[in-house]
């Protein structure tokens, strides 16, 4: 018996030993999730895109808005600092802007406040019904607040980033106000194919 229990432990460190170890990411890891697996929307410039279109390159998805006064441009600052820095790797990283105030947010101000970012960065613009449908396939909070007339509200909404690996499997949320060099980290996991 003493031998089949030492026998035993040894096949199972064995396989511990061998088994590949996961990447530990800073960000949430939501590999496997059965939500925000896709999207079809029509671009900035008039184009349908999917997520399909972008395979080959690790995607960053932010739902946002142009006339938002923090969150959003915090976000996109981070993202174009981040490409930066990983000097020509950051090629292989996309950034996508869905908007979630498409009757205020044209695609000629969409694209120019992206270009103020990364001008490689893609906005997509749905119309009022498909952001119903694209907010609840990635539980995407939004609610409007009233402002002091009816066009200058704004919106409370979810704020990360959703982060799909090269192959268009979503991998990652990135948590609100995460340092740069960690969400760097990430994403460089991703871009080894881990």
């Amino acid at each position: 018996r003493r031998h089949f229990v030492a026998l035993a432990s040894l096949c199972t460190f064995s396989l511990v030993a061998c088994s590949p170890t996961k990447p530990v990411f800073k960000s949430f890891d939501l590999t496997g999730a059965d939500y925000a697996l896709g999207f079809e929307l029509t671009d900035h410039l008039g184009q349908r895109r999917s997520l399909n279109d972008f395979k080959g390159r690790v995607v960053m998805l932010f739902f946002g808005y142009t006339q938002c006064p923090d969150a959003c441009p915090t976000a996109m600052f981070q993202l174009a600092e981040l490409k930066r820095d990983l000097g020509a790797q950051g090629e292989q990283v996309q950034g996508l802007f869905i908007t979630l105030d498409p009757e205020r947010d044209t695609p000629e101000m969409l694209k120019a406040y992206l270009g103020n970012f990364d001008p490689s960065f893609v906005a997509l613009v749905p119309t009022a019904q498909e952001l119903e449908v694209v907010a609840t396939h990635y539980k995407a909070y939004r609610k409007k607040v009233a402002g002091p007339t009816p066009t200058s509200y704004t919106l409370d909404h979810l704020a990360g980033f959703y982060i799909y690996d090269a192959k268009g499997r979503l991998r990652l949320f990135s948590r609100p106000n995460m340092a740069t060099a960690d969400l760097r980290a990430d994403v460089q996991l991703l871009l080894q194919g881990l």
